[in-house]
């Protein structure tokens, strides 16, 4: 019998084991089959994949975010009443709301320069540790830098506990172990933190800089014309910091692939910019992050001859994707030169979603991501630094995955960059 003929029973368990693997071993089960058939928490899912798969997937018309998202994920990762739960106008309201400031490149490059000033900054203090942990110390950096430019307040004594309670949010969005109670927690001190930012703000008690995110999200109303309530605000302003902070993840990755393929570290010490960004690409495809985004069949549906229930969860498997030999030749090589000719297609590479993101659910920071890693990747290759023994280890049943040790490094002596930001400014994520 068929992998897709056998009684569809509930795989929740499967996931929780095999992780990353999980969908991508079903796939390999299935055969020549357009799509896989499963149940998650008791409910019928469906996997699909390939940048066709992406523009059927992100069709409103198809499949929607409302009541998709499990409360584990919304209770840690997204928030309550996030952007991410919501369809429709009232998506594409809050939407533009991101998009003003995150596609505009000057907004980005701002922050992406001052990411840069505080990572040199940073390292000079490096030099005189015996060794750092590459993963918390870019997250304070970029903490330090996302919070400055989105007009948020941030007392130097408060940048450690902040970043890790902003990495806390998405280290355990997936687990219902400790990682997820620690996340819980740091969600509840970061809403209060910044509903209370945002009360003050509306008071006139504080000043948000004129076009800052904090200002944009103050004043942002809703479909209704009325302001945002401020709960919810404060998580729509945690939905722009959080995820910048989580690029502390791909700096991790970074440092492990230039430990592990020292021989792509020269042209970034030169300052290839056109290398950072396709180093920066490989970085996001090759890596595991997300595992695969999920949202219900609006309706009864066919996807190539596989029946899809109304309200059944469709899956897109983005790790089977981003892995798939017939998009990427030699798909478990690290290779940026594969970004050096072209853009990615923009429904094949989804680490951040598929789709347009000024009309569906990709990401709106995809830039900052990019302009991030490209920036931070020239400097980390130019430390003179060494990679004691430790475990580098990279389990794919844990989501998200990280390097076991979070990359350890002794720093001997730094070298202040000046390399330009604009390496992304103009270089489409995807063509």
């Amino acid at each position: 019998m068929s992998e897709n003929r056998r009684p569809y029973l509930d795989d929740s368990l499967g996931l929780a084991v095999q992780g990353y693997s999980w969908l991508p071993g079903r796939w390999r089960r299935a055969g020549t089959a357009s799509a896989v058939q499963t149940r998650l928490m008791g409910r019928r899912a469906v996997g699909l994949r390939g940048p066709e798969a992406v523009r059927f997937f992100y069709d409103e018309a198809h499949v929607r975010r409302h009541g998709a998202i499990p409360e584990p994920v919304q209770g840690t990762l997204f928030g309550h009443s996030a952007i991410q739960t919501l369809d429709g106008l009232d998506h594409r309201n809050r939407k533009m709301m991101f998009l003003s400031v995150l596609k505009d490149a000057r907004q980005v490059g701002r922050l992406a320069q001052r990411a840069g000033e505080l990572w040199d900054e940073a390292a000079e203090d490096w030099t005189r540790r015996p060794q750092v942990v590459l993963f918390d110390e870019s997250a304070r950096v970029i903490t330090r830098a996302v919070c400055e430019w989105a007009g948020v307040p941030l007392a130097a004594a408060d940048v450690t506990r902040t970043a890790a309670d902003l990495t806390a949010l998405v280290d355990g969005f997936a687990t219902l172990g400790p990682r997820h109670w620690r996340a819980r927690r740091a969600r509840g001190r970061c809403e209060r933190w910044l509903a209370d930012l945002i009360q003050q703000v509306r008071d006139g008690a504080v000043t948000a800089p004129a076009d800052s995110v904090l200002d944009l999200v103050a004043r942002h109303t809703e479909t209704d014309g009325r302001l945002i309530e401020r709960k919810r605000a404060a998580v729509e302003l945690l939905n722009v910091i959080r995820p910048t902070v989580a690029v502390s993840w791909y700096v991790s990755f970074a440092g492990h692939a230039l430990h592990r393929w020292p021989q792509h570290r020269q042209r970034l010490q030169a300052g290839d910019r056109e290398w950072a960004v396709a180093f920066a690409h490989e970085l996001r495809r090759f890596y595991p992050f997300a595992p695969f985004v999920g949202g219900l069949a609006v309706r009864d549906l066919s996807w190539r001859g596989e029946h899809i229930p109304a309200g059944a969860m469709v899956l897109l498997d983005i790790y089977g994707q981003h892995h798939d030999p017939a998009l990427w030749p030699d798909p478990y090589r690290f290779d940026p030169g594969r970004f050096l000719d072209k853009a990615p297609g923009r429904d094949e590479l989804i680490p951040q979603g598929g789709g347009d993101p000024h009309a569906g659910h990709r990401c709106p920071g995809e830039d900052v991501t990019l302009a991030l890693l490209a920036t931070l990747v020239i400097r980390l290759a130019r430390l003179d630094f060494e990679v004691p023994q430790q475990d580098l280890t990279i389990s794919l049943r844990r989501i998200p995955a990280l390097p076991r040790s979070r990359v350890v490094l002794r720093v001997a002596g730094s070298a202040r960059s000046e390399d330009a930001v604009d390496a992304v400014l103009h270089a489409t994520p995807y063509r």
